[in-house]
């Protein structure tokens, strides 16, 4: 009984810093709301177009902006103050929840008013998401622990992700898109208030860069030139392309595939956040980001099998289960891979990085929405499935096989931090 306490103490370290437990319980909060916009709005457009390319011109317009933005914004982040960014990309996001709960409610609700609110959305969340990513080292402050820190945020996402879903289903059928979007914008005033209940020690903002495209081109350079970087955001652009617009389409499958209704996408997001909710709790309980490099192939290879199973079912029990392996392979894709990039990165860059990190989890996936979305149109949505499946798989087999060359320059970094004792023997 004692060992089995120790084992929960050690997958919950990263709590026992004040400001990271702050920022746990109040995104947690947020990101239901956030999870139930993320399930009505796809509805609500395919509920006014019945449109699987107009879906995925939603997601595409929710998203490009993080592809544009995001690599001066993280040159910005190097510079700025990220806990007074991570307070305003809050509030941003807020108003923009609050302004579409006005447009559904009113019903003046139309096609362009979601594509322009997502395009707003996406600015905001091209600063946000590497604003907080290069926070989190400063919450836990001790590096050993970023990477529990990160499996931990993983856990919170998709833990919200079970909840979000299921409750959005309900709203939905029973009153409507406008109240999922308005709880949404209510969640925000909780993650503003704990933001604001954090201590935190105001990081010197650097005035020696003066050129904000000598600064870009300057982490461009490190980070293409850092090999277990660069392979790893381009495995995670690769599946962010083809793989992971799955999501988007989730709405047809459900529809046209299973022949279900709101209730049936819900269960299915549901089902992708318990994998990944597993996922996380493997990455949590993990004493050491040594050995992560092998488990990104394994992930993304889980990721395109499950996809690939998943395209070819038409039976509602199967698909859940399925998805569930989707689900948890690329969650562990992801935060495995930030875990590495967060832990190697020299912390000068982190801001620019991690703005490169963004732009491949979620700056190219506009890309592969609209794909998603044109394919899905074209050839039908489980051979769209397929195809993203596959591509994912294929990736995989080449990071895997870059391996060697990924441990030798990784290697040498875990010695000067102590995390390995030498270059032998791993």
């Amino acid at each position: 009984m004692q060992q089995k306490k120790a084992g929960i103490k050690h997958i919950f370290r990263s709590l026992h810093y004040r400001n990271y437990r702050l920022y746990f319980f109040g995104q947690s909060i947020s990101l239901i709301g956030t999870w139930i916009q993320r399930i009505a709005l796809p509805w609500l457009v395919y509920d006014l177009t019945n449109s699987p390319f107009l879906l995925g011109f939603v997601g595409f317009a929710a998203l490009f902006p993080v592809f544009v933005i995001s690599p001066f914004a993280g040159v910005l982040i190097d510079r700025w103050n990220r806990y007074r960014i991570m307070i305003t990309t809050q509030v941003l996001a807020m108003i923009q929840a609050f302004v579409l709960t006005g447009l559904v409610y009113s019903g003046q609700i139309k096609v362009w008013h979601i594509v322009a609110l997502s395009l707003i959305l996406g600015c905001i969340n091209a600063f946000d998401s590497p604003a907080r990513q290069s926070f989190m080292v400063e919450m836990v402050e001790r590096k050993e622990n970023l990477g529990n820190a990160i499996a931990l945020n993983s856990m919170m996402v998709n833990g919200t992700r079970l909840i979000g879903p299921s409750i959005a289903g309900i709203l939905i059928a029973f009153a409507g898109e406008s109240l999922c979007f308005l709880v949404n914008g209510l969640s925000y005033f909780v993650v503003i208030i704990s933001l604001l209940m954090m201590r935190v020690i105001h990081r010197q903002a650097d005035h020696k860069k003066k050129y904000v495209f000598s600064d870009l081109k300057e982490g461009f350079r490190y980070t293409s030139n850092f090999l277990p970087i660069k392979l790893i955001l381009l495995l995670l652009a690769l599946a962010s392309l083809t793989a992971m617009p799955y999501s988007i389409l989730m709405p047809v499958f459900a529809k046209e595939i299973l022949h279900g209704d709101s209730h049936t996408f819900g269960f299915l997001m549901g089902a992708a956040g318990l994998g990944a909710l597993g996922g996380a709790l493997f990455l949590a309980s993990r004493k050491s980001v040594v050995g992560l490099d092998r488990v990104i192939p394994f992930a993304a290879g889980l990721f395109g099998l499950g996809l690939v199973m998943f395209s070819f079912t038409r039976s509602f029990i199967l698909s859940m289960i399925f998805i569930v392996f989707t689900g948890m392979g690329m969650m562990v894709l992801a935060a495995s891979s930030n875990s590495i990039i967060q832990t190697i990165v020299d912390d000068k860059m982190r801001g620019r990085v991690m703005s490169f990190y963004t732009l491949s989890f979620l700056g190219i996936a506009p890309f592969g929405r609209i794909l998603a979305g044109s394919l899905a149109s074209a050839i039908g949505t489980p051979l769209t499935f397929l195809i993203g499946g596959i591509s994912c798989i294929a990736g995989a087999v080449v990071f895997a096989m870059r391996l060697p060359a990924i441990r030798a320059a990784i290697d040498p970094v875990y010695v000067n931090m102590g995390l390995i004792d030498d270059l032998i023997g791993r």
